[in-house]
């Protein structure tokens, strides 16, 4: 069944909601980066692992979906997904050692991966021709939890409890979500005879995963990274640094909830593109600034920038392999695990030899990159998505 006229219904807020169970947690995690390579008192390249863990974790879910999805359903996956990410978070708030939380943010990571590849594709799905708008104010529902849950974090840290504390707010979460909507949600699952889906993609499908991965890429940079930057950049304390990269989720929230109202007459591919040269072009005035103010509004434009990339990136790839969408949003899992793995990984290794300042020069040269493919891979022009 879909959706004929674009209604923000129980579907779409149970999807929603689903994503906003882990954003709690992410939002409070990203940030909280310094805090925690602090704590352990390892260098800023062993902290990046976390995400190297995150970006392994998503090429397993990837890499699995098809065969997760032919044999659970997608909303049966998608709980599947939140049960198998509580679980991580919990051990990552548990556990003291390095090692330890790299390998609970490992499972949490491969949950997390799976609750969104079948969120989206279960919007995509029943919105039809609405689907750009319903995934990205669904996501703009994610960055309202993240941004929350950035809050919550910012002001723990400032405070006599620990800042781990915060990260466990997920799991009481998912379960009222799963007993106030989830029980209710009735569906019918038969697998296919003929097995999960397989076989090849096209050319444009791949080159256009390279674009979703540069964008990727430079969205976790700066949320892992860019309370590093500002601290270096303003002198501020870490928990302040913490608090106020909050920026970046707010942009975020507001350009996916709001930014699908903007230029409704454009395809897809035009509007990624101007959302990107908006990013790189904030994000360079982010980077310069030493004024606190102009770094805040900064950052917020930058997430607004960063706002809907994921969605419009995933709907292209969704074009190129549209016989074939449940191995086409695994495989782009695979490009967001590479994205997420190493992103964050090597600009701490950069950060490390050269500083936090130059170290984030690798920013604009991934925004330029996913840009450049945008534009000479154009997607199918002539199915415009309304909004």
């Amino acid at each position: 069944m879909t959706n004929a006229t674009y209604r923000r219904n129980k579907v779409f807020w149970l999807a929603a909601l689903q994503t906003g169970a882990f954003g709690l947690f992410m939002g409070g995690f990203g940030p909280a980066l310094p805090l925690l390579q602090q704590e352990q008192g390892t260098s800023a390249a062993v902290a990046g692992l976390h995400g190297t863990a995150l970006g392994l974790a998503s090429i397993i879910a990837g890499s699995l979906n098809a065969r997760i999805v032919h044999r659970f359903g997608r909303m049966n996956s998608v709980w599947l997904g939140l049960t198998i990410f509580n679980l991580g978070a919990l051990g990552f708030v548990l556990l003291p050692y390095a090692w330890q939380t790299i390998s609970a943010i490992l499972i949490s990571g491969i949950g997390l991966s799976v609750t969104i590849n079948n969120t989206f594709m279960k919007l995509s799905i029943y919105y039809a021709e609405h689907s750009a708008r319903a995934t990205s104010q669904a996501n703009g529902v994610n960055s309202a939890f993240v941004l929350l849950g950035n809050f919550i974090i910012g002001v723990i840290a400032s405070s006599a409890f620990s800042w781990k504390l915060g990260l466990l707010l997920c799991i009481p979460f998912t379960i009222v979500l799963y007993l106030a909507l989830g029980r209710s949600e009735s569906f019918e699952h038969t697998p296919e005879e003929s097995g999960h889906q397989r076989g090849s993609l096209s050319g444009k499908y791949w080159i256009s995963w390279i674009g979703m991965s540069f964008c990727i890429a430079a969205e976790f940079a700066i949320a892992f990274w860019a309370a590093a930057l500002l601290r270096e950049k303003t002198e501020i304390s870490a928990p302040l640094a913490t608090t106020l990269v909050l920026a970046f989720p707010m942009g975020m929230m507001l350009g996916r909830w709001f930014g699908t109202y903007l230029f409704p007459q454009l395809d897809i591919d035009m509007r990624l593109k101007l959302i990107i040269a908006l990013q790189g072009l904030s994000f360079m005035v982010f980077w310069k600034s030493e004024i606190l103010v102009a770094s805040f509004i900064a950052l917020l434009l930058v997430g607004f920038g960063t706002s809907m990339q994921f969605a419009l990136s995933t709907l292209r790839l969704l074009r190129f392999g549209k016989d074939k969408p449940d191995l086409a949003i695994g495989k782009s899992s695979l490009g967001a695990g590479f994205a997420i793995g190493l992103s964050p990984l090597f600009l701490g290794f950069l950060a490390d030899r050269l500083g936090i300042v130059d170290a984030f020069l690798l920013v604009p040269a991934l925004v330029i990159c996913a840009f450049v493919i945008v534009a000479l891979v154009p997607s199918n022009v002539h199915e415009s998505e309304k909004l």
